[in-house]
């Protein structure tokens, strides 16, 4: 029986962990406190799971206290890295939603601690089970496009979705690292991961032309703004969700002071919301990527060139399309109308992930179980974009990871 804490009660922690563990994982794991900023959205997990978990403000305390196995943190990205040194420091291992941290001295600092402490930090990918992701990876792990040359990667987010990131703490800096750190760390590290290459230089421009910057008049929040009647990106705070965003964030904003709903518009916002880049990896392989956080529709775009043939990836309006082509103009359609959805979050991921965590499987073919060495790869693009477009130049890894992964470092 494996005794876990957890830091960090909003809907990550709430929802993915600390629910499953109780209600679904009780026979491999116990669930001893939570962890939180904010005592009144800690609580509220008690009266949601009808349970009597010891809720704690002070980490430490809860740490000496209670004394876990692994400490599991799905806190602001930013607070990643306090967490994740405290416990590991104090004998625990560590499972940490993506991303890892969300610059370049925190990684340093994860990087230095696991290794002195010899404790172990896991780094959550869901993607990694995705039906949809697991067939790339296996497509190119069969060798089937040869040797990867080039890849071609977009990802749209539409003004539902993405524009969510910009009601939220992500839409800050300091909170997040941007969305090429919290929310394209997930498609760096599928690229690293489906194609089992290492990024080594990034080059990188941004911009942000659609959010924030009062680009027209606005209240702070949606719940309360003059314009809510005729604005097309009103938010409900009421109704989204099931309605669990009432009691697990507006009902408990006064102790806090975080507003859920917070306007598109608001000068706060100082993040990108369209971004452009260039990846150089170790193997020669380069990468083009694109994320758009306003587009019309969602839909991921990969396309992988190789000596042997081309993989193409899309997912547009819902309909997973798979193509390869080979070097005679042959395509082979893999079928993905008939693949079976997996019943919990992100398509069947979570649960897919979460058995991984919880139940111990160690048959890992794939290699979907992540560490620290593909978070700090992961986010390690992203620093480097920030780096780039921030100074206006080509940055490498090995400036700030060549340290701890001298492999990395480019051959001249």
């Amino acid at each position: 029986m494996k005794r876990y804490c957890l830091v960090g009660t909003g809907w990550r922690g709430m929802f993915s962990y600390a629910t499953p563990i109780v209600r679904e994982y009780a026979d491999v794991a116990t669930l001893l406190a939570v962890c939180d900023i904010n005592p009144k959205r800690a609580a509220y997990l008690n009266e949601y799971l009808h349970t009597n978990i010891p809720v704690y403000t002070d980490f430490d305390q809860m740490l000496s206290d209670h004394r876990p196995d692994t400490v599991i943190v799905t806190t602001k990205d930013c607070a990643h890295e306090q967490y994740i040194v405290k416990a590991l420091e104090a004998g625990c291992d560590v499972i940490t939603e993506k991303p890892m941290t969300i610059d370049d001295e925190m990684c340093a600092n994860i990087i230095e601690t696991e290794r002195r402490t010899g404790r172990k930090v896991t780094v959550t990918f869901n993607c990694r089970f995705m039906p949809f992701y697991v067939k790339l990876k296996e497509v190119v792990a069969s060798s089937a496009v040869g040797d990867v040359l080039s890849v071609h990667y977009e990802w749209l987010l539409d003004t539902s979705h993405g524009a969510d990131y910009f009601r939220r703490w992500h839409s800050i800096r300091a909170n997040s690292g941007s969305l090429l750190i919290h929310k394209a760390t997930h498609h760096f590290d599928l690229v690293n991961w489906i194609i089992d290459d290492e990024p080594v230089k990034v080059n990188a421009f941004g911009t942000r032309r659609f959010y924030g910057d009062n680009r027209r008049p606005h209240g702070e929040r949606c719940l309360t703004c003059p314009y809510k009647k005729t604005c097309e990106f009103y938010f409900d705070i009421d109704k989204e969700e099931q309605g669990m965003l009432v009691p697990v964030y507006k009902n408990v904003e006064d102790v806090d002071g975080y507003i859920r709903d917070r306007c598109l518009f608001s000068d706060v916002i100082d993040i990108e919301d369209s971004v452009s880049l260039n990846v150089k990896y170790k193997k020669g392989a380069v990468m083009s990527y694109s994320l758009t956080a306003h587009s019309p529709y969602e839909c991921m775009k990969l396309v992988i060139n190789g000596t042997k043939g081309r993989l193409e990836g899309d997912t547009a309006f819902g309909k997973e399309t798979l193509k390869l082509y080979d070097r005679e103009g042959q395509c082979i359609n893999y079928d993905r109308t008939h693949v079976r959805q997996l019943p919990g979050g992100h398509g069947g991921s979570d649960p897919a992930l979460r058995d991984n965590l919880f139940r111990g499987y160690t048959d890992d073919p794939l290699h979907q179980m992540a560490d620290t060495r593909a978070g700090a790869m992961s986010i390690g693009i992203g620093i480097a974009a920030n780096k780039s477009m921030k100074e206006d130049r080509a940055v490498y890894l090995s400036e700030f990871l060549g340290k701890y992964y001298p492999e990395i470092i480019p051959q001249k």
